[in-house]
């Protein structure tokens, strides 16, 4: 046992966290910028280029096999399966498929168009918008890679409880009536489903990187950027002060701040390590990361053209309520996660 430990710690260090990437940054700043890492501007510079590095790489490769997977799975076959299954299966289901599509919350929302003007029950297609942005396999390892395994299972595990929940809530509630009239008009556009041969698969995965990385290298720049300033800069005692386990609503104040601000999970788990570094507890560190994920402004705001404000109100409180629960359970019991 101790060997497949020595092993898996091994595979984790080195694949995951790229401590040899951390060992060959620091030789950068050290040797070439003649800085220390141990100062400030040393320090900020290793976690830029470190982290930058490494959430490319590691983005690049399971988007690409995130990508593969998916080609299976195109909107058409998505929308014939869960239209075949009702109730909390298919909340369930409409959630798991959301973790093969790795779209931030905005790029969820006409998958959604499309599968409620083809007729899909409302809270099966709730499932799938909740857990699309704030679930999927990148998402898993990339957590993996800054906090360890068993916050990064946590982590999806709780993801899909809140989007399995939060759908049957809103299918429970009967909110039909409040999706916009040009949406359920659409109709349904369904094509032919083509199969892909290998050869076309990648090259579909090769296209989905590009497509991907070209949409969110500058959120992970600028994510990377604050978790710089935030882990060498801003000083520990403020952030505890205003964030810290001594704060009663730090959870709910992390879930306000999170939701105006717009990136994915990539831009944000640069900032999120950097609060976790300065003693933030982890269930407040999450409540941030889903808010902004699964809550941005500019999401809600192109949402609003899709459904009336009552489901509106109701989507966004239920998420909300949910990410706070969350939050609060994960600092209560987080000396089972780390």
């Amino acid at each position: 046992m101790s060997i497949m430990a020595q092993i898996f710690g091994f595979l984790s260090d080195q694949l995951l966290k790229m401590t040899w990437l951390s060992e060959l940054t620091r030789l950068l700043v050290e040797k070439v910028f003649g800085l220390s890492i141990k100062e400030r501007l040393g320090g900020s510079i290793h976690f830029f280029i470190y982290d930058t590095i490494k959430i490319f790489i590691l983005l690049s490769i399971l988007i690409f096999i995130i990508s593969y997977i998916q080609s299976y799975f195109p909107p058409e076959r998505t929308k014939k399966i869960l239209g075949r299954i009702k109730g909390i299966k298919g909340n369930i289901l409409g959630a798991l498929l959301g973790t093969i599509t790795p779209f931030c919350s905005c790029s969820s929302i006409p998958i959604f168009i499309g599968f409620t003007s083809a007729g899909l029950p409302l809270g099966v297609t709730f499932s799938f918008l909740i857990s699309s942005p704030l679930v999927d396999l990148a998402s898993l390892l990339l957590l993996m890679s800054f906090f360890g395994v068993k916050i990064a299972i946590a982590y999806v595990v709780v993801g899909l409880i809140l989007a399995v929940i939060g759908g049957t809530l809103i299918d429970k509630l009967g909110m039909e009536k409040y999706i916009q009239e040009y949406v359920l008009e659409i109709g349904n556009t369904d094509t032919e489903l083509v199969e892909m041969n290998r050869e076309e698969r990648i090259s579909y995965s090769r296209s989905q990187v590009a497509e991907i990385i070209h949409k969110v290298w500058l959120y992970v720049l600028i994510g990377v950027g604050i978790g710089a300033a935030i882990h060498n800069w801003i000083p520990q005692s403020l952030i505890e002060k205003i964030i810290g386990s001594n704060n009663p609503f730090a959870v709910i104040l992390a879930t306000i701040v999170g939701i105006p601000m717009y990136a994915d999970i990539f831009g944000t788990l640069p900032i999120a390590e950097a609060l976790f570094g300065k003693g933030v507890q982890i269930g407040t560190v999450l409540s941030f990361m889903m808010a902004v994920t699964a809550l941005s402004l500019p999401s809600i705001v192109m949402l609003s053209k899709v459904v009336k404000p009552k489901l509106l109100a109701i989507f966004v409180t239920i998420v909300s309520i949910g990410i706070m629960i969350i939050g609060y359970l994960f600092n209560a019991f987080s000396y089972l996660l780390i």
